[in-house]
C-alpha cells in the first residue's frame, strides 16, 4: 500500500495550510480591499479554480507562475494557485521598466504570466523582449488585450473542488527577486518550510488573535508583503490590503481608523510621516502593535513613534529576503532601553558576527552578521556562483555590518557595500546619517562615499531640507557634526535634493547617489 496519502496528510506546504484554515474558519474574513471582502472558504475555492486553469495551461510541479500585479485580492489567488500545484510563485516588481521585467521573465521562464490591467503594456513588452511564449492571464476591467486571456473569466470557468497535489514542504514556493539596489537582481528561492518557519517566528513574538486585522500597505511583491499574507493565512487573521502606490500618511491614518486595524508594518520614513499627521493623537485607533523594518530607523523617528502611540507595542523586524525574511526582533519592552538595536536573533536562527576570516569578533566590535536557520533560502535561481559566494564558510553572508552588546542585542552599523573607507579609516554611513538627521534643517539624509584624489573617498551627505527654500549649507552641517563625530567622519560636501531615490520597499537607492557622484573629482579639505 502506498504511503502517499499519509505523507500528504503531514505536509506543511502553504496551499495545504490554506485548505486547513478554510475548513477551520470558513466564514472568517481573509482579505479586504476597496470595499470587497472574501472569506477563507471563498479564497480556498478561488484558488482551486485558478489552479485548475493553470494546470490546463501546462503548469505543473516546479513550473513558474509570474505575477506582475498591483496590491489586490487576485494577487493572492494567483500565488496560492501556483503553490497548490507544486509550482513556484514569482511576484514581480511593478515599478520595473520592460527591460527589467524581461530579465526576470528570461531568468525564471514562467509557464503562465499574470498581468494587472495598469501594467499590461509593460508586461507584454517585457514578454516580447524576453522572447517568452508563456500564457498571459489579464486582470482588469474590459476585454482582455489581444494575446491574453481574462483572469476572472478563466478562473470562473473551472470547478472549485479540491485540487489534490502532494506538495513537499521542502519544495520551492516563492522565487523572490532581490530589490537590486546595487545591481541586477537575483532570484532567492524560498521553500514552503522556509516561510512556515518564518511565520512561527512572527507568531512567537506577536501572538496574533483571530480578531486581529493587519494592514498591508507595502507592495505585495516585496518579501514583507509575502510574509504578511502567508502569516495571516496560517493564523486565520484578516488582511486589509491598502494602497498600491503613492503612500499618503493622512489617507493611511483614515484607513487605520475606518478598518479598525490592530497591527501595521511600515518603513521608518512612512512612520515618520504618520506621526506628523495633524491630530493623529486624537484619532480613534485600535492599534495594539506597530512594526518597522526594511531600512534603519533614526532615533528621532523611534522617539516620535513612542510619543505618538503611547502604550502601543513597537517592534523592529530585521532581516532580508534570503532569510524569508525575519532574523531578529526587538520587542516592545526593549524599544526604549535598547534604542537603535534590532534586537536578538529569533528562535530558529543562528547568528554570528564575524571578521573577513570568519572568526567571531569580540563583543562591541563590528563585523558581518552571518546566519544559519530553517528559514534560510535554498539558493539563488540559476546562479550557482552567487549561491556559493553567499554560503562561503557554511554560513549565509548577509552583507550587514553589525555589533553585539554584552546582553546579546544586535546593532546594525551599515551595509558592507555602503561602508566608506577614507584615508584607511572605516566610516559607517549609518552613523553619520544618524547625526546629520538631527540637524533642524534636515528632513532626511543619505550618506555615500565620493571620490577624493588623496583619501580615495570621503563622505557626502544628500539631504532633503525641511524648508526647500532654506537648505543647510556645508558649513552648517560641518559645524553641527564637529562635536558629534570624529573629524574624518564628517561630510565634506552636502547636496540638497527634493527627495531621496528609493526602491519600492522604501530603501534608499544609494547606488543612484554614487552614480551621480562618480565623475565628481572635486577636492575636499584634508583630514585634520
Amino acid at each position: 500500500m502506498s504511503d502517499a496519502p499519509l505523507r500528504a496528510g503531514r505536509r506543511l506546504s502553504l496551499a495545504h495550510q490554506l485548505a486547513r484554515q478554510a475548513r477551520r474558519t470558513p466564514d472568517a474574513p481573509a482579505l479586504r480591499h476597496g470595499g470587497r471582502e472574501i472569506t477563507y472558504a471563498d479564497l480556498d475555492a478561488r484558488v482551486n479554480r485558478v489552479a485548475r486553469a493553470y494546470a490546463e495551461r501546462g503548469v505543473g510541479h516546479g513550473d513558474r507562475v509570474a505575477a506582475l500585479t498591483t496590491n489586490r485580492i487576485e494577487t493572492v489567488e494567483a500565488w496560492f494557485a501556483a503553490l497548490r500545484l507544486g509550482a513556484i510563485a514569482v511576484p514581480v516588481n511593478f515599478r520595473l521598466v520592460p527591460a527589467e521585467v524581461a530579465h526576470v521573465l528570461g531568468d525564471c521562464a514562467p509557464t503562465v504570466f499574470v498581468v494587472d490591467g495598469p501594467l499590461t503594456e509593460v508586461g507584454l513588452e517585457a514578454r516580447r523582449l524576453a522572447g517568452s511564449d508563456c500564457r498571459v492571464l489579464h486582470l482588469g476591467d474590459g476585454p482582455a488585450p489581444a494575446g491574453t486571456e481574462d483572469f476572472t473569466a478563466v478562473r470562473d470557468a473551472y470547478d472549485a473542488a479540491a485540487v489534490e497535489v502532494d506538495v513537499d514542504e521542502n519544495d520551492p514556493a516563492f522565487l523572490m527577486y532581490t530589490s537590486g539596489t546595487t545591481g541586477r537582481s537575483k532570484g532567492a528561492v524560498l521553500s514552503h518550510l522556509n516561510l512556515v518557519v518564518n511565520t512561527l517566528h512572527m507568531v512567537e513574538v506577536q501572538a496574533p488573535k483571530p480578531t486581529d486585522r493587519g494592514l498591508l500597505n507595502i507592495p505585495m511583491f516585496h518579501i514583507a508583503g509575502v510574509d504578511s499574507i502567508v502569516a495571516a493565512v496560517l493564523n486565520g487573521t484578516c488582511t486589509v490590503i491598502g494602497a498600491t502606490v503613492g503612500f499618503d500618511a493622512a489617507e493611511t491614518v483614515d484607513l487605520l481608523e475606518r478598518e479598525r486595524i490592530t497591527g501595521c508594518f511600515l518603513v521608518p520614513s512612512q512612520w515618520k510621516a504618520i506621526c506628523e499627521v495633524p491630530g493623529i493623537k486624537d484619532r480613534k485607533l485600535v492599534l495594539n502593535s506597530l512594526s518597522w523594518g526594511a531600512s534603519a530607523a533614526p532615533p528621532s523617528v523611534l522617539e516620535a513613534m513612542n510619543d505618538t502611540f503611547p502604550g502601543v507595542v513597537i517592534r523592529s523586524a530585521f532581516g532580508q529576503t534570503e532569510m524569508s525574511s525575519v532574523t531578529c526582533y526587538l520587542d516592545g519592552e526593549d524599544a526604549v532601553r535598547k534604542l537603535g538595536s534590532v534586537g536578538k536573533p529569533v528562535r530558529h536562527v543562528d547568528a554570528r558576527i564575524v571578521d573577513e576570516e570568519m572568526r567571531d569578533v569580540p563583543v562591541g566590535e563590528v563585523g558581518e552578521i552571518v546566519y544559519r536557520g530553517a528559514n534560510l533560502m535554498l539558493g539563488y535561481w540559476n546562479n550557482p556562483e552567487a549561491t556559493a559566494a553567499a554560503f562561503e564558510g557554511g554560513w549565509f553572508h548577509s552583507g550587514d555590518l553589525c555589533r553585539m552588546d554584552d546582553e546579546g542585542y544586535i546593532y546594525v552599523v551599515d551595509r558592507k557595500k555602503d561602508m566608506i573607507v577614507s584615508g584607511g579609516e572605516n566610516i559607517y554611513s549609518a552613523e553619520v546619517e544618524a547625526v546629520v538627521d538631527q540637524h533642524p534643517k534636515v528632513a532626511e539624509v543619505a550618506v555615500v562615499g565620493v571620490p577624493h584624489p588623496e583619501w580615495v573617498e570621503t563622505p557626502r551627505a544628500y539631504v532633503v531640507p525641511v524648508d526647500p527654500a532654506d537648505p543647510p549649507t556645508e558649513a552648517e552641517i560641518a559645524d553641527f557634526c564637529r562635536t558629534r563625530l570624529a573629524s574624518y567622519k564628517k561630510p565634506t560636501s552636502v547636496v540638497a535634493l527634493d527627495a531621496l531615490p528609493r526602491n519600492a520597499s522604501g530603501k534608499v537607492l544609494k547606488v543612484r547617489l554614487r552614480e551621480a557622484a562618480a565623475d565628481d573629482r572635486q577636492e575636499t579639505e584634508p583630514h585634520v
